[in-house]
Formats: C-alpha cells, structure tokens, sequence
C-alpha cells in the first residue's frame, strides 16, 4: 500500500531547501524515492497495523487516556498543535468509526476550530501517564454546537458548547521509542521545582 507521507508534493518540501546561514552547504532529502533509499521499507506488520475501526483494544486505551494532541492545519497548509485533556475516557466512542472530544473552557483562542472549518483533516495522538502507549488517529472532522450526545459530556454541571467530532480514516498504535528515549515517564528525568522557570499559565499569558 502507499505511504500517505510518500505522496506529498516533492516541489512543496523542495522550497524550503538551505541557502545561506546555518542551511548553507546543507542537502535537502529530494523525494520519496530517496527517502525510502535512506530509511528502507517499513516492515509489513508496521503497514498492516492500521485499521479504521476501532478495535477492542482501541476501547480500552481510550477509555484509559486523558490526553490527546489535536494537529489541524488551515486551507493554506498552515499546521497547529493543541493539546486536550480531561479525565480518562473523555473522548467519547459515538460508533465504531466516529469519536468525539468536548471542548472545555480555555485561552478562546479556537486554532484548532479555525483551521478544521477550512481543512476537515486532523491527526489525534493519544497518551496514558506513565504507560508506554500511543494510539494515533487520522480522520475528518466537524465541530458541532449541539447534539443528544453533549448531555454525557457535562462535567461539573458545565455542558459543553462545542464538540470536535472526529470520523476515522485510520487508526494505528505507534511504537514507544520516543517515551522510553525522552524518559518522559521516569520520575528521575523529570525538573524539580527549583529548575522550572517561572510560566505565566493564566489564559493570554505567556
């Protein structure tokens, strides 16, 4: 089967080749064919992973996650990230192949909203504290001011207003390289008070 990433625009990723400063005398990657050069051909069980329904073990890891980034990108090309979160099992499994996030008080902002009503397609990648899991998903979404189903989603007696509602085109586990590298999961990695710099987190600041 084709890879997704594989069939991107060799002229659009050619435009951003090295010219002076840091880039200068730095070679580009020039096309698909070259990358497969480099990093060879994905073993068939990595290919073969991914489904577009949710399986058994997809229920559970959700039911289990209560974080999830949300990549969206606008008409345009230009991309975003937004983090979610809530508590486990926060997204709701509305069927098989359909999955829906509340959207909870935050910064107003709307990034993600802004750029799904111009470009449906996100990516969903999803994380358990201290577990080795990530589940990804990619899908067309829709962003709904109301439905029977927002009822559920009420937490703290605050319904929400807006839903992400998410239809699977697929769906894979991703290998745990990058958790087990980072450490982002060993306590002994992690900064101490002391070593943080001071953030202000208050919606609008820094």
């Amino acid at each position: 089967m084709p890879y997704a990433a594989d069939a991107a625009d060799p002229a659009a990723a050619s435009s951003y080749g090295p010219s002076s400063g840091p880039l200068a005398g730095a070679v580009p990657l020039g096309s698909a064919e070259e990358l497969r050069e480099i990093l060879g051909t994905p073993h068939p069980i990595v290919i073969d992973k991914v489904h577009d329904r949710l399986t058994e073990d997809d229920l559970a890891l959700l039911a289990r996650s209560p974080f999830c980034a949300v990549s969206t990108s606008d008409a345009a090309g230009n991309c975003d990230v937004t983090p979610r979160g809530d508590g486990p099992g926060f997204t709701h499994v509305l069927d098989p192949g359909t999955l829906a996030l509340p959207d909870r008080p935050g910064n107003r902002r709307a990034d993600s909203f802004h750029n799904i009503l111009s470009n449906p397609h996100v990516g969903l990648l999803y994380l358990i504290p201290g577990a080795m899991d990530v589940l990804r998903v990619n899908g067309r979404a829709r962003i709904l001011t109301n439905a029977p189903f927002f009822d559920a989603m009420t937490l703290k007696g605050q319904r929400p207003k807006l839903a992400l509602v998410v239809e699977i085109d697929e769906i894979f586990r991703h290998c745990s390289n990058a958790l087990r590298r980072s450490g982002v999961w060993a306590p002994e990695t992690w900064e101490g008070a002391a070593d943080r710099p001071a953030v202000d987190h208050r919606p609008g600041g820094a």
